[in-house]
């Protein structure tokens, strides 16, 4: 490209600003004169224009510049002042690591976003600041389309203390299910079918997690003293608590068993969900479901007081303690608790 066809032509004496130099000499009168700079009216009759975008070099045409209705165009219009060196490139204070990328965008009107969500932002504020509302549209729809694309389904928190267990549930305005299992506490053996019945409680635990996503917090906890234990919470408080673990009496043995009560556990769930936001439950709902936080305490009177009020806690042990003979036919059954 020829050295005419890239330089402005400078425009008549009075349309100038005066120089500025970049550099001052020093107070002794020592030094060299630093790049002065102009601010000076853009020269329209140049096919091309030369851009220094924070250090960045670019050629393009003023017909690209101005073809949307941008900051660009408003600058490269005639209408603004712009800034010049000494050589005649045109300063943009802006970083020019995606300046490629807008005018891309300005000749195409569409342009390969860059993969990274850290490059996308970057393409997003620099569109934000030329005013290119339809790459700040493109930029927006596809950072969002990559957080879609990451955020699971369902979050489960994983309790790892009681600290941190109280403030989920206390912070949490949604209903919430915990599922507590533990094997490593258990000082006896498990019967047959108990194994079974712990990864049914499990799985049960994922499928009402699916379910009700979104409605009900489910958190699991591995660290608590029960084997299998469900509890059910509501505005921060216990409202029902289903254990599945019971101790079978054998001869000169005991032996842990772990019981899957599917449907009692799916009833507590269903329950649960009147205690969905709105934070203050139906009164009605309650009273017809059992009473104030469902503990059977009967409808609420008037006088009473919430803080003073007994909270009653809906605990079920299925069939907590067992007595079981598991001797040979003929032996005489001895019970004990």
């Amino acid at each position: 490209m020829s050295a005419e066809a890239t330089a402005d032509v400078v425009p008549p004496p009075e349309t100038c600003a005066p120089l500025v130099p970049t550099h001052q000499r020093g107070a002794g009168g020592g030094g060299v004169a630093g790049v002065t700079f102009d601010l000076k009216s853009l020269n329209l009759s140049s096919k091309y224009v030369k851009l220094n975008v924070g250090g960045s070099l670019h050629y393009t045409t003023v017909q690209t510049l101005t073809k949307q209705d941008t900051m660009l165009k408003a600058m490269f219009s005639g209408r603004m002042e712009v800034l010049t060196d000494s050589e005649g490139w045109i300063l943009i204070d802006r970083s020019g690591r995606h300046f490629g990328t807008i005018l891309n965008y300005l000749r195409d009107g569409s342009v390969s976003l860059p993969e990274s969500q850290r490059e996308l932002e970057e393409v997003l504020s620099e569109a934000r600041y030329y005013l290119i509302q339809g790459l700040v549209e493109d930029c927006q729809l596809a950072l969002q389309h990559k957080s879609e694309a990451f955020d699971p389904l369902c979050h489960i928190p994983m309790v790892t203390s009681p600290k941190e267990e109280q403030q989920i549930i206390s912070s949490c305005s949604k209903p919430v299910v915990k599922l507590l299992h533990n094997r490593s506490n258990n000082k006896y053996s498990y019967t047959s079918n108990s194994d079974d019945n712990l990864l049914k409680n499990i799985e049960l635990f994922d499928k009402l997690a699916l379910r009700f996503n979104g409605r009900v917090l489910f958190i699991k906890d591995v660290l608590g003293d029960e084997i299998c234990c469900w509890s059910f919470y509501g505005q921060g408080r216990k409202i029902a608590e289903v254990c599945c673990t019971s101790i079978v009496y054998a001869t000169e043995k005991k032996q842990t068993k772990v019981e899957f009560p599917e449907a009692r556990i799916f009833e507590e769930t269903l329950n649960i969900l009147i205690y969905e936001t709105p934070r203050v439950p139906d009164k009605a709902l309650l009273e017809a479901t059992g009473g104030v936080a469902g503990g059977g305490g009967g409808p609420l009177r008037a006088g009473d007081d919430e803080d003073g009020r007994e909270h009653r806690v809906r605990r079920i042990h299925v069939r907590r303690h067992i007595m079981h003979d598991e001797r040979p036919h003929g032996h005489q059954a001895v019970f004990k608790d």
